[in-house]
């Protein structure tokens, strides 16, 4: 008759539920071994006898659910009742799955930081256990400074989180001598409104965590208002557990413990295999002998999505107000601002430039296709641009840097900057050097968008044909050529129209600029002026791109009837007295972009779901986890205007609505500027409908382009 137990068991003994328990056969590095899982529901004294019971039947012992060795920095402490339990099974190997869990944990981190560029960068994570989770959290500290470890609420009913790994560090040392007799389960205190206190300061700080490291036991009283959105790094997590994590808006959950097996089990279950199959006991088993074993079986940390997949990376996006009319709509300040004569707004809005920054507006609901998602913060720098203008540039720096350490401690992972901002100074360049987070202006995407609001504008209008190279025939005026977003506008209308007029008062740099798109583009005519007037008359597009800050810019009555004028310029170049007096000519406010999702933020002055295109550029770079310093200084890249119109399109990205100064423009509205451009030329209105504005139009752009992109090599 065969012996009872020939295959050699490896037996879990837990405190936690006996539902849980399992009881399965396997092969393991060559071994057949059997598995059983023994849960004791938190009795100690149950716990006790079983090691007892198999410290001479079972070839190796798992000990599950009570605090372990831990070790924090150079300090080690041990539980007395772990130290209980190994000693009655000191015949048989015993483990906790500490050696093991260490390597796991670093490596799970490490696998999704590289699969998912960024993935922790900048990250708020709430550490339930800091003692058992160091080396998880010690790793994170190398992709973000926003760490907070609850130790003291759960172990000794203290309300206070640690915000570092020095001051975890500085708890452990000094709390030891508690943890080493307390009781092995999560302290709380006894008395209901400091447990009822310690669950509230827990639920906020879960709100605010993007990451969280927790035993799935531990997140029993927490639901979908503190779990949605977050990644969740943990052990063990069955299909069960998986569900309920899922049910509860879990969007990623890392189990650092590989699942090799039919049942799910711990990670000192799978040390204690590890050490049954090779007969040893812990101290025999080497970092180079784990390291062996993973890559002999081939194990891999668990990235699971309950929901598909989904990512959520957050930004900022730097806002300030245009002008005092902003001070009338902004509480609580509009009290004052509403009555106050001219003097007094003055004065305010000279206080107000000093102000630290602060939140205007959470930003929600930002869904790609991709299933990537995006949230984020507006934040307001209080100078006016006639403040910006007034001040030296290291005035703006300083609250731009204020901004970006605000944007850091919320978590975002790249800080946009915004309208003047984005053009005070080097554009970008010192401050991307000094700011504890990536920045970009937006102006790749701007120049993108108002080629892109442009050339629809102009289809819709009809007035000018599209000739057998694909371009347009008929002439287009960039002014303010030379600057950062007009200079990259310039190349790219080279490419789409037949002659290009390039209006800048620096006679240099605009002789190089013609140079540039020559060579770029062979069969471009590009004419140079320093005056727009001269030609004015003749254009069927006109794109301003200037900062000249409420200087006027071109003469409105010269333009020729049905041009289509793009104004990218912020504040605009085209004030709306100007355009009131020219019907028949389109001016729009080129750079919007409808975001993807249900986008909830506060109004800043356009339509739900629609943002300046600086402002897109950010919310596609973090959508496409480009956590990076992308558009900098004032030279933009060709290659990088593309990139981010291609990358916008791979996020759902639109041209929104064509918008003027009045607002949206209708198809009622397109159809009276056509029909009195035409009356103006003497030609007869037609009275066929506009053309609807297809999506197939995104790609018509992107195509004109590519025909007549000339290849350089690099």
């Amino acid at each position: 008759m065969t012996a009872k137990h020939t295959t050699p068991t490896v037996v879990s003994i837990s405190l936690g539920s006996s539902r849980d328990d399992y009881d399965f056969s396997t092969r393991f590095l060559d071994q057949n071994l059997r598995v059983q899982r023994l849960g004791t529901d938190g009795d100690i004294a149950k716990a006790e006898a079983l090691v007892t019971q198999w410290q001479n039947k079972a070839a190796a012992i798992a000990l599950e659910g009570l605090r372990d060795r831990q070790r924090v920095g150079a300090f080690q402490f041990q539980q007395r009742l772990d130290q209980r339990l190994r000693h009655r099974a000191r015949h048989r190997p015993v483990t906790s799955g500490t050696e093991l869990r260490d390597i796991l944990q670093e490596w799970a981190i490490r696998h999704l930081q590289n699969e998912q560029k960024g993935f922790f960068n900048n990250a708020n994570v709430l550490v339930f256990s800091g003692a058992q989770h160091y080396r998880s959290a010690r790793v994170l500290a190398e992709f973000t400074d926003n760490l907070r470890f609850a130790d003291p609420v759960l172990q000794l009913g203290i309300p206070k989180f640690l915000n570092s790994l020095q001051a975890l560090e500085l708890y452990t040392t000094g709390s030891h001598q508690v943890l080493r007799w307390a009781p092995p389960q999560v302290l709380s205190p006894s008395l209901a409104p400091v447990q009822e206190w310690n669950h509230f300061i827990l639920r906020k700080a879960l709100h605010k965590a993007d990451v969280v490291i927790a035993h799935f036991d531990q997140l029993d009283a927490f639901g979908l208002e503190e779990l949605a959105g977050k990644t969740l790094i943990t052990s063990a997590i069955s299909e069960e557990r998986l569900k309920s994590l899922r049910d509860r808006g879990v969007y990623t959950v890392i189990d650092y413990t590989p699942q090799p097996f039919v049942h799910t089990v711990g990670i000192a279950v799978l040390q204690a295999m590890m050490l049954a199959a090779l007969e040893k006991k812990n101290s025999d088993l080497t970092e180079d002998d784990y390291l062996d074993i993973i890559t002999r079986l081939e194990l891999q940390p668990r990235v699971l999505y309950p929901r598909g997949f989904k990512r959520l990376s957050r930004f900022a996006f730097v806002i300030h107000p245009l002008s005092q009319q902003y001070f009338r709509n902004s509480k609580p300040i509009d009290l004052v601002a509403n009555i106050a004569p001219k003097p007094v707004m003055n004065t305010l809005e000279k206080i107000i430039a000093y102000s630290p920054p602060f939140i205007y507006s959470r930003v929600s609901g930002i869904q790609s296709p991709t299933g990537a998602e995006a949230e984020g913060w507006l934040i307001t720098v209080g100078g006016t641009p006639k403040e910006i203008m007034r001040h030296g540039p290291e005035f703006t720096y300083r609250r731009l840097l204020a901004a970006a350490d605000m944007a850091k401690k919320l978590g975002a992972q790249i800080m946009g900057l915004g309208a003047f901002t984005k053009v005070v100074g080097d554009a970008g360049v010192t401050v991307a050097k000094r700011a504890p987070l990536p920045i970009t202006t937006g102006n790749s995407y701007s120049a993108s968008g108002a080629l892109w609001a442009a050339h629809d504008a102009v289809r819709k209008l009809g007035l000018v044909q599209v000739g057998p190279s694909g371009k347009m025939a008929g002439k287009a005026m960039v002014v303010g050529a030379t600057g950062a977003i007009g200079s990259v506008c310039a190349r790219l209308l080279a490419k789409a129209v037949d002659d290009l007029y390039l209006v800048s008062p620096e006679a240099g740099k605009l002789l190089a600029l013609k140079e540039d798109i020559e060579h770029e583009t062979s069969n471009a005519r590009v004419h140079v002026m320093a005056h727009a007037d001269k030609c004015l008359g003749e254009m069927d597009m006109i794109v301003t791109a200037t900062s000249g800050a409420g200087k006027r810019i071109l003469d409105i009555l010269q333009v020729k009837p049905g041009c289509v004028i793009t104004d990218v310029a912020r504040p605009l170049d085209i004030p709306a007295e100007d355009v009131a007096k020219r019907p028949d000519v389109l001016v729009i406010e080129s750079g919007e972009i409808r975001l993807p999702g249900d986008v909830h933020m506060k109004n800043i002055g356009l339509p739900k779901n629609v943002a300046y295109a600086c402002l897109a550029e950010t919310i596609v770079l973090a959508l496409e986890g480009r956590f990076e310093n992308y558009t900098l200084g004032r030279n933009i890249e060709w290659e990088k205007v593309r990139e981010i119109y291609k990358l916008g399109l791979k996020h759902g990205m639109q041209l929104a609505s064509i918008s003027g100064v009045n607002g949206v423009y209708s198809d009622a509205d397109l159809a009276r500027v056509r029909q009195l451009a035409l009356e103006k030329l003497g030609l007869p209105p037609e009275r066929e409908a506009l053309p609807e504005l297809a999506p197939a139009t995104t790609v018509e752009f992107s195509e004109v382009i590519k025909r007549n992109r000339k290849t350089v090599d690099s």
